[in-house]
């Protein structure tokens, strides 16, 4: 497994793993449908912000992103023929080591029901909720992640 920094031109690859992964939980078809601007990568985007991706023989099988203006980890998806092997543990070693090197001492998620408790496994805390950018009436668990120096 090799994680490097992401290319413009992985912005598509990576679009279609977030849906991928996000359809994981059971989500409707309509539901994606919904979300699916919000789990677009955009070229500028990746140009912008510090997206890292998870290669596997070449293959991107996960990537995760951080918003430098709010200090946020927006996005940290696995392709789900991968999740259960431990890549989760993998991806987020990685992702405290550059939230050092961008010197965050914390960073927010707005994180999905579903990932929370691996959230909250790898040390966030709930602070509380924030309404989803889709679907103002849906909230999130907010959390905060300590990063240690």
């Amino acid at each position: 497994m090799k994680i490097r920094r992401a290319l413009r031109e992985d912005s598509k690859t990576i679009s279609k793993l977030a849906y991928k992964s996000k359809a994981y939980w059971g989500y409707t078809e309509e539901f994606l449908e919904q979300c699916r601007e919000d789990l677009t990568v955009k070229e500028e985007y990746i140009e912008e912000n510090p997206v890292y991706v998870m290669e596997d023989n070449a293959k991107i099988i996960a990537f995760y992103s951080f918003s430098l203006d709010e200090k946020k980890l927006e996005a940290l998806f696995i392709d789900p023929e991968y999740i259960g092997r431990g890549l989760g543990r993998m991806l987020w070693s990685d992702l405290m080591r550059r939230a050092k090197q961008l010197h965050f001492k914390e960073f927010t998620i707005d994180s999905d029901p579903y990932a929370e408790a691996f959230y909250t496994k790898m040390g966030a805390q709930k602070i509380g909720v924030i309404p989803s950018t889709v679907f103002p009436e849906r909230f999130l668990s907010l959390m905060n992640v300590k990063v240690l120096s």
